[in-house]
């Protein structure tokens, strides 16, 4: 089930215990999350021969963007991962793991909105795919071997798609050559709640920060191009009035380990008293 909002983070986190042949591919699409996150929060695991019996963290939790304005989808490339905020107010966000843009085919940041809504559509094979794979057809029907699955939505960019797919194993990866792709069930519900106009915001942030019960959360996508320093993180957290509530040690330690969901950054004796509204969940650092 898609996680419910939960004031500063949604979701839980969860532990899985590894069956035998199992990898860790199969046990993110059973979770609904993508390679990466669920590679990044268990280091020192094997992805593809975990060894039986292992427990595994299962990163099922994250601090959602902030929006203004709803419905609307915020996609975040940092993380791999696409927010649906569906009604006026906390109560109804869901997020999906998505695959993206491979290098030299990025997928672009901006504000964009859904222009058309298309079911088992066709692919138009870009010139630039069929140079590289020439035997590829100009167009390939709907179908089994269609990369686009049974739903997609057009956004006002032509040439970007958010779409289903039929290669599961490339979301929570950089496998598209610039489109955005979800497991094919995720793409069923998004589609049958997204409208026509739905504002949809393509960001890349790496840093995320939440309150959640007076106590502040970290969560942090670290190695790509955008990575902030330390020093970055700290005068953000300062901006905020957060940075005398944060455990410094815990900071750096989950700076280095980049495991990539929510970690408890505060002292261990205090709670952030005075705030009567979370601060901002994403943390710009630029």
């Amino acid at each position: 089930m898609p996680p419910v909002y939960a004031e500063g983070f949604i979701g839980e986190m969860r532990q899985h215990k590894v069956r035998p042949r199992e990898s860790l591919i199969e046990i993110a699409r059973t979770y609904d999350l993508g390679y990466i996150e669920i590679r990044d929060a268990n280091p020192g695991v094997d992805p593809v021969l975990p060894t039986p019996g292992t427990v595994v963290t299962i990163p099922s939790a994250w601090i959602p963007p902030a929006v203004l304005e709803r419905p609307a989808i915020v996609v975040n490339l940092a993380e791999m991962r696409l927010y649906f905020f569906t009604t006026k107010d906390d109560s109804g966000v869901l997020s999906f793991p998505i695959g993206i843009g491979d290098v030299g085919t990025d997928t672009p940041v901006g504000k964009f909105v859904v222009a058309e809504k298309l079911i088992n559509p066709s692919w138009h094979v870009p010139e630039s795919i069929r140079r590289q794979n020439p035997q590829l057809p100009r167009i390939i029907a709907p179908g089994v071997r269609n990369p686009l699955g049974r739903h997609a939505l057009r956004l006002s960019r032509a040439d970007i798609l958010i779409h289903g797919t039929n290669r599961p194993w490339g979301i929570g990866r950089r496998s598209s050559h610039g489109c955005l792709r979800l497991y094919t069930r995720d793409m069923a519900i998004l589609f049958g709640q997204a409208k026509k106009g739905t504002q949809v915001w393509i960001v890349s942030e790496p840093v995320k920060v939440g309150v959640k019960g007076r106590r502040v959360f970290i969560e942090l996508h670290c190695g790509g191009r955008e990575t902030p320093g330390l020093g970055e993180i700290l005068h953000a957290l300062s901006d905020r009035g957060l940075l005398q509530w944060i455990d410094l040690g815990k900071l750096v330690r989950a700076y280095y380990e980049n495991k990539g969901y929510p970690i408890d950054i505060s002292w261990a004796d205090r709670i952030v008293r005075g705030l009567a509204e979370p601060p901002g969940r994403w943390l710009a650092t630029s």
